[in-house]
């Protein structure tokens, strides 16, 4: 048994899962040398140790099951030639894939170029000079305001490729009487929404960029009024008990937030804040795929409801000692494993510090929908923020 290693060691030094590396035995792909008889824990001799890296590759590119099977047996076999041609027929399958990619990534860029610039019937450019517009003033409780940006403002860009969400996109819907504070770094989305008093019809859409957000978050700082301005210019002003903070919007368009925003309803688990940011910051965790810098969690539901985090055998991240023969649907087994979600935990963390509550609900709407954070029944749920999932690769 020197020579072996547990499932839990073959699974860190591939970069499997250990429920990946249960799945390729069932497989018939890699077939643990021995199974203990009284345990069922799977143990590898030292040649599947290269067998697991190989077949970590191959899946990292997507190469189907079938031939993974004829490749790990020509490798066994010192079958190059064999090994060769499917590798060579992998690649060939992904260029294809790729260069159909480009043609249809080809047409997107056409039509929303059209979308950009529409074409009247004669081939005249049809889109209208920008017009100035007459200063907008909307008035606000200072604290309001405040824990509006608060809301938003972690889920703000930093990305310099993407300008276009650096800011704080501000959204005013005279039909609804709404000004609508969205942020989002394609990863997680911030909603807030406070009354406005504006004419019937007033439609305007700025983006404010992170560090006048942050100048005029500054501001707020006690109460009182806080008067907002929305000039003609595309510029935007604060003035808060004889302070201001001023400055230029972003000149891009901000994505449609609104479709972003229309999600399936989902599972509502009611949390206490302090508790799951505890369970967050001392509960297992594991690396992001490919590497990635980052710490994720798996959320699941136990059988009574309540949200836990889980690590171990369900998350790829047992040690060698624990039995890899649980079963998951197993009705002793305290959580069900079709509703495990994997989060970054940091923007989790931020998420609930934003909300500045106590108690919160989260909308579970399965392993690849978003995850929404809102407010309790009975507060505003015009409030939220959205998390997208991160899949796990096997």
């Amino acid at each position: 048994m020197s020579e072996m290693y547990g499932i839990g060691e073959m699974a860190r030094d591939s970069g499997l899962t250990i429920s990946a590396l249960r799945f390729y035995d069932g497989a018939g792909v890699l077939v643990p040398a021995w199974v203990d008889p009284d345990t069922g824990y799977r143990w590898y001799g030292q040649g599947q140790r290269q067998e697991a890296r190989l077949l970590a590759r191959l899946r990292r590119v997507n190469m189907p099951l079938a031939d993974i099977r004829l490749v790990l047996a020509g490798w066994s076999s010192q079958d190059t030639a064999l090994v060769s041609t499917l590798l060579d027929a992998h690649l060939l399958r992904l260029e294809d894939g790729l260069d159909d990619a480009r043609r249809e990534l080809s047409t997107v860029r056409e039509l929303l170029a059209l979308r950009e610039h529409p074409m009247n019937a004669t081939g005249t450019d049809t889109t209208d000079t920008a017009q100035g517009s007459t200063p907008l003033r909307l008035t606000f409780a200072a604290p309001d305001l405040a824990a509006a940006l608060d809301t938003v403002r972690f889920a703000v860009s930093g990305d310099p490729d993407l300008p276009m969400l650096g800011g704080v996109h501000i959204d005013i819907d005279g039909a609804e009487q709404a000004l609508r504070l969205v942020a989002t770094d394609r990863y997680r989305l911030a909603v807030a929404q406070l009354q406005a008093e504006t004419a019937p019809g007033t439609a305007q859409q700025v983006i404010v960029p992170a560090a006048l957000v942050d100048a005029m978050r500054a501001l707020l700082t006690a109460e009182g009024e806080a008067v907002l301005t929305l000039d003609g210019d595309g510029s935007i002003t604060l003035d808060v008990a004889g302070s201001r903070a001023a400055g230029a919007c972003l000149d891009h368009d901000f994505p449609d937030y609104r479709r972003l925003t229309r999600l399936p309803a989902g599972r509502r688990v009611a949390v206490d804040v302090a508790a799951l940011r505890e369970l967050l910051t001392t509960g297992p965790t594991r690396r992001g795929p490919d590497s990635a810098d980052v710490d994720i969690s798996l959320l699941a539901l136990t059988r009574d409801g309540s949200l836990t985090v889980v690590g171990d055998a369900d998350s790829g991240q047992a040690d060698d000692t624990s039995s890899d023969s649980a079963d998951p649907t197993d009705p002793t087994d305290p959580t069900d494993p079709g509703d495990h979600i994997a989060v970054n935990r940091e923007f989790l963390l931020d998420a609930l510090a934003a909300s500045a509550r106590d108690r919160l609900v989260l909308e579970l709407g399965g392993p690849v929908a978003p995850l929404a954070v809102r407010l309790p029944e009975g507060e505003d749920q015009n409030r939220f923020s959205l998390l997208m999932p991160i899949r796990l690769t096997d």
